[in-house]
């Protein structure tokens, strides 16, 4: 539940900047889903009936623990922004999250990107534009256990503790075309790029190709 309310407070949050940003030119405000693709490291975590649990580990070396970390490839769900401070140039944010947590090892895990770019828009006309986009941000390996307990064989409770993160700093670019399906409600596909010097700690590789589909409203004069 904290999790979502951080991400409702975003949207809050953009849905008054988005009036103000409309009266000096032009903002949208969108939602977006997709996915990201990055191999596993080829490393393990070995599970909590080790003697080494939740150290790391090589899969394959006769270790009966230890459990291969995955590759990431999750279903990402987006909230977004930006202002057009002319017909060409501009600024926005975008926040990507895996709405549900994957497995990792003996772990659970839960990956965010987020970014703040300057945008360029080299091609707009009333149905379609380009918009390109590059920035600085962050991402955020969330890692978590899920525990049990009963009292008596009666009655028993589920529940998820936090086992630590891991924050990179990230470089973004990206390339959506923006189609309108009226003069202010719009959807972009768009290909992502995100550049995680460190990511190689959690992921098989420090570039992270990925794919968004954006839903959006744009405010203002277009």
């Amino acid at each position: 539940m904290k999790h979502i309310g951080r991400y409702v407070c975003i949207v809050s949050l953009l849905s008054f900047w988005i009036p103000f940003a409309a009266a000096q030119n032009t903002a949208t405000i969108e939602i977006g889903f997709g996915t990201v693709h990055v191999k596993s490291n080829g490393s393990g975590i070995d599970n909590f009936n080790s003697l080494n649990a939740g150290n790391t580990c090589t899969p394959g070396t006769g270790d009966i623990y230890c459990q291969a970390n995955p590759s990431l490839n999750n279903f990402f769900l987006g909230f977004g922004g930006d202002v057009l401070l002319s017909k060409h140039f501009g600024v926005g944010g975008e926040i990507s999250f895996m709405p549900s947590k994957g497995n990792y090892g003996p772990l659970l895990f839960r990956e965010t990107f987020y970014d703040f770019d300057g945008i360029v828009v080299p091609y707009r006309n009333k149905h379609v534009a380009l918009k390109l986009m590059g920035g600085i941000g962050g991402s955020k390996t969330g890692f978590s256990i899920n525990e049990s307990s009963c009292v008596g064989t009666a009655v028993c409770s589920n529940y998820t503790q936090s086992f630590g993160s891991s924050n990179h700093f990230q470089i973004h670019a990206g390339a959506g075309v923006e189609i309108y399906l009226t003069k202010s409600l719009f959807i972009r596909p768009q290909f992502d790029l995100h550049y995680v010097p460190s990511f190689t700690e959690q992921f098989g590789s420090v570039a992270v190709p990925g794919g968004m589909i954006w839903i959006g409203f744009r405010t203002g004069n277009h």
